[in-house]
């Protein structure tokens, strides 16, 4: 993309974020009705399977390559503020593209089973919507930020807001990656079954790794300060957080009184 076709799409910038916005209530509706249909949740119906590994590289990957085809069109693509910002972003999806999914591969999964794989039809549904997401958080921490506005200026408040939300962002990958590394040992020890996770936050909540994710969001939105990051944060709610209530009821039903009461679904003491 040229500097002079980038600086024309300020009307598919704004319908891509209005349309991240409006997908949140639709994805909240649909998953409350449907569950996800991979990892614990596989079941047949949903056409043809892939590797899990190679599932969440390819349908995680716009997040790495298509930010560096836009960031140079920018007019903030030397900027250090926008850059701080989107390198935050490159950490959290050069561990989901690439380091995650080489912790998959080393499972030995039951060959032939439906766990063993992820439906390509979601992986594509997936990778539309981080081609999406990509386009959007790129343009508008690299281009449609305004970071000579007050919300930008040297100040305490400023200093405060992106101190705060680093803190969240930092805390919630380290929950997310911890939580992951827990239950890929789990599954590469629970062989055909599965065990209760213990430990850490799972202890306090069925899906620490979903926590920690809508957390990193949060940090993120805070930090980046700007509706596009904020529909980002939204949606990735919308979607773990019905998620979270599909795992933690399916644990219930799986190991009824040997599963800890106390534990919620995505946020302790309260769901």
């Amino acid at each position: 993309m040229t500097p002079a076709a980038a600086s024309g799409d300020e009307g598919l910038f704004s319908g891509a974020v209005l349309f991240i916005y409006l997908l949140c209530p639709l994805n909240i509706l649909s998953l409350l009705f449907v569950t996800a249909p991979y990892g614990k949740h596989s079941r047949a119906g949903w056409g043809p399977i892939i590797s899990p590994a190679i599932a969440w590289f390819l349908m995680e990957s716009p997040t790495l390559w298509l930010p560096l085809l836009l960031l140079p069109a920018g007019r903030h693509s030397s900027n250090p503020i926008a850059l701080f910002i989107l390198c935050l972003f490159f950490v959290h999806y050069i561990h989901r593209t690439l380091i995650y999914p080489l912790r998959l591969r080393r499972l030995r999964r039951p060959a032939g089973s439906i766990a063993s794989g992820f439906p390509l039809s979601v992986a594509a549904i997936a990778f539309v919507f981080n081609f999406l997401n990509a386009y959007v958080q790129t343009r508008s921490v690299s281009h449609y930020s305004d970071y000579g506005g007050r919300q930008w200026r040297a100040g305490v408040s400023t200093a405060a807001r992106v101190a705060i939300g680093l803190s969240i962002f930092i805390w919630g990958m380290a929950v997310n990656i911890r939580s992951d590394l827990a239950l890929v040992k789990l599954k590469a020890e629970g062989g055909r079954g599965y065990k209760i996770p213990r430990g850490g936050w799972f202890e306090a909540v069925s899906c620490p790794n979903y926590m920690g994710e809508v957390a990193e969001w949060l940090g993120w939105a805070v930090v980046a300060w700007s509706p596009a990051a904020l529909g980002f944060f939204f949606f990735t709610a919308s979607n773990l957080v019905p998620r979270a209530r599909s795992h933690h009821k399916w644990y219930v039903d799986k190991f009824g009184e040997d599963y800890p009461t106390s534990r919620k679904a995505i946020l302790p003491f309260v769901f």
